[in-house]
Order: structure tokens, then C-alpha cells, then sequence
């Protein structure tokens, strides 16, 4: 399994080695040993999750406050657009977007790193995304962002053909850029 580094500080792209044959293929997801060598643990509490959305769909931009949370995700059947914001004021890359196509053929695996937003778009007719998450889920700790906030500029592939009312809703960038840094 090869570890790349990505252009947002943490993030890190985990690229198996799918052994293909004429029955199909066996690909290992994850290694918590190799994730160890490059300083990423999940901890005994972490939880896993898993969305199923339909082709434009877009879930995000989320992120928490506080601790945020650090996870892993992957697409297991289909294909996304998987977008992360460096959110956290201290940092480098703070601000940089990022996008990274996750599939069901090369198994790629995005670990992100607390203090991001997250959020992808399905690319096919069905996407299923694991998430495996850190700690548990604190509502209260919740952020959003426009995913179509034009300081950010996130260049969507495809027509946005679906998303729930709290993404629709959400806040701008420049708000919470300023509820960050208070």
C-alpha cells in the first residue's frame, strides 16, 4: 500500500494494491499499521458510517469545531468528487481546497485530518461513501459551508441534482472564517 502526501498539510491518500485475477480481485482497505508509520490513529473509539447518494448529489461542506474529528474515507461502490477545506487558522494551507476522485476501482482511501471541511459530490448513478470516524458524532460541534460559496470556488463536475436543506442553508466561507478566528 503506497501512502501519498496531498498539497493540504495532513491529508494523506492511501493507494492499494488490488491483486486482479479472472474470479476479480482482493484489495486490502486499510492497514492500521502502515497508517501508524505515517502518524495516523483512529482510535479505539472510532465509529463507521456509510452514505448512499445518486448521481449530482452533493453532501457538504461539514466540519466540526473544538477537537473536530479526524476520518477515513473511501468510495465503496461507484465514484465521487471529494472536496476538503483546510479550516483550521493556525495552518499553512489554511483556506486551500483540495479535490480527489475516489472509487471503486482503485480503492483510494483520504484520511483527513481535524479542522477540515469535507464534502463530495456522486459521479454515478449510486455512490457509497465509508466514513471511518475518530470519535463519536456532537451535533453541537456541527459547521457548514456553502458548497457553492463563490470565495471557494469549488468546481462542482457535474449539475448539482440533489442536496439537503441544511447544506442549502448553510453559512458562507468569510463567516466562518470569522467565527474561527474570534
Amino acid at each position: 500500500m503506497e501512502v501519498r502526501t496531498a498539497g493540504i498539510d495532513g491529508v494523506r491518500v492511501f493507494v492499494p494494491t488490488p491483486h486482479r485475477d479472472d474470479r476479480g480481485l482482493f484489495t486490502r482497505t486499510f492497514d492500521t499499521a502502515i497508517a501508524a508509520e505515517h502518524g495516523i490513529d483512529l482510535g479505539p473509539a472510532a465509529q463507521d458510517s456509510q452514505s448512499r447518494s445518486r448521481y449530482g448529489t452533493v453532501r457538504g461542506m461539514h466540519g466540526r469545531r473544538g477537537a473536530g474529528e479526524a476520518k477515513l474515507v473511501r468510495a465503496a461502490h461507484g465514484a465521487v468528487l471529494d472536496v476538503l477545506v483546510d479550516a483550521r487558522p493556525g495552518s499553512s494551507t489554511f483556506g486551500r481546497v483540495e479535490t480527489f476522485r475516489l472509487d471503486d476501482e482503485d480503492f483510494w482511501h483520504l484520511y483527513v485530518p481535524p479542522g477540515l471541511l469535507h464534502g463530495f459530490q456522486a459521479l454515478t448513478e449510486v455512490a457509497d461513501v465509508c466514513y471511518r470516524i475518530d470519535r463519536p458524532h456532537a451535533p453541537g460541534e456541527d459547521l457548514a459551508v456553502a458548497h457553492d460559496d463563490p470565495e471557494l470556488a469549488i468546481a462542482w463536475p457535474e449539475p448539482v441534482t440533489a442536496i439537503s436543506e441544511r447544506d442549502r442553508t448553510a453559512g458562507s466561507w468569510a463567516d466562518l472564517r470569522a467565527l474561527l478566528r474570534a
